[in-house]
């Protein structure tokens, strides 16, 4: 089996409601979203997809995606998309670096590859648990008054898993984490998410003040530098996932005991492939995981479904997904949904859901194995 077509395709998300991070130091209103479709000679055809967080949040962009794509396709072209690791080498001699660009297609061979199998991806990949996976909301409010309102409205949709993002005001961010703990219900799976908001300082005030409620925080300072000569001022559990971003990021992570938690965004990290390996070694050391799409639709929240069915359960806390975010439909209601706060491993093979090619309109660029 050869990939013989490369086909891309440019979709804007629009989110529901402007989205803030780090205390409103940066704002969301629409993502850019590139599908990629492969095809084979055998007749199999996978979908992919890499949706960054805008174009501010981490060195990742829409646009980079898609000349990356454009750098590597003939490298792609005729390899066996069943042949991951061959696939993945061919990918980074032809583009060191850029992990976000090489997602999509790594998805796309897994799709191919689940297909051609018969399975589902995750039981692909020697996992498949079929436990349901808590979905994490994105509670992107800046006030107590707006924080209370955005979880009322994700725990109308079921929603027990909540990503609260903070950052920014030190006295601020004490009283909403209060606030939100005061409303905590029994079942209920929290993260502080400061999305790299705090200097070491108010890290450290923060974190050293709200301690009595042992409560989780994701991504305190901008590197894992400024995490570690932190590390032995407080005690609160700390996750890490715009850090965590290479293989050589996670095992510094495990062996200086950095953080308790890895938080694995697929786009960012470059693909299943890739980000298997992280779960590896998270689970060698006793690092529980939240599994993310970086963004973007039914799609990417699949893929990180997939993935989170390979970690046992009790190391799995949720999977972000971003479908009840945004107001583009790509897929006509198919792929894992929210179904009470959670989402369902689909039994189809392969990733379990594409694209109506009518909704994402023509494709923006196709490259094509010589004849």
């Amino acid at each position: 089996m050869k990939i013989t077509r490369i086909s891309v395709y440019q979709v804007d998300l629009p989110l529901e409601h402007p989205y803030w991070l780090s205390g409103g130091r940066l704002k969301f209103e629409c993502l850019d979203a590139t599908l990629v479709k492969l095809e084979t000679d055998a007749g199999l055809i996978g979908w992919g997809e890499g949706t960054p967080w805008g174009h501010t949040y981490v060195p990742a962009h829409g646009p980079g995606i898609r000349a990356g794509i454009e750098t590597m396709a003939r490298f792609v072209l005729g390899l066996d998309p069943r042949k991951l690791l061959e696939v993945e080498r061919a990918m980074d001699t032809a583009l060191p670096g850029h992990l976000y660009a090489k997602s999509p297609i790594d998805m796309a061979c897994w799709d191919i590859a689940g297909q051609a199998a018969g399975l589902p991806i995750a039981d692909l990949m020697g996992g498949g648990s079929r436990t349901p996976r808590p979905i994490a909301s994105s509670v992107g409010a800046k006030t107590i008054e707006e924080t209370r309102a955005v979880l009322g409205l994700y725990r109308q949709r079921g929603y027990v898993a909540h990503s609260v993002k903070i950052g920014g005001d030190v006295e601020r961010d004490i009283a909403r984490i209060r606030d939100v703990e005061a409303q905590r219900r029994p079942d209920e799976i929290i993260l502080y998410d400061v999305n790299r908001g705090w200097s070491r300082q108010q890290a450290l005030r923060v974190m050293q003040a709200t301690q009595d409620l042992r409560v989780m925080f994701e991504q305190p300072c901008e590197t894992l530098d400024d995490i570690a000569a932190l590390r032995p001022l407080h005690c609160a559990p700390v996750s890490v996932d715009e850090s965590l971003v290479t293989l050589q990021d996670a095992t510094r992570i495990a062996r200086d005991g950095l953080a308790e938690i890895f938080g694995i965004k697929l786009n960012r990290v470059g693909g299943l492939t890739k980000a298997a390996r992280m779960r590896d070694v998270a689970l060698a050391h006793g690092i529980d995981m939240f599994v993310m799409a970086t963004g973007g639709s039914v799609l990417a929240d699949a893929e990180a479904l997939h993935l989170a069915a390979t970690i046992p359960d009790h190391a799995c806390h949720a999977v972000w997904a971003c479908q009840d975010m945004i107001t583009t439909e790509i897929a006509g209601g198919r792929g894992p949904r929210n179904v009470d706060g959670h989402l369902h491993l689909p039994e189809t093979p392969g990733l379990g859901v594409a694209p109506d090619e009518d909704a994402i309109g023509p494709a923006v660029a196709t490259y094509k194995a010589p004849q």
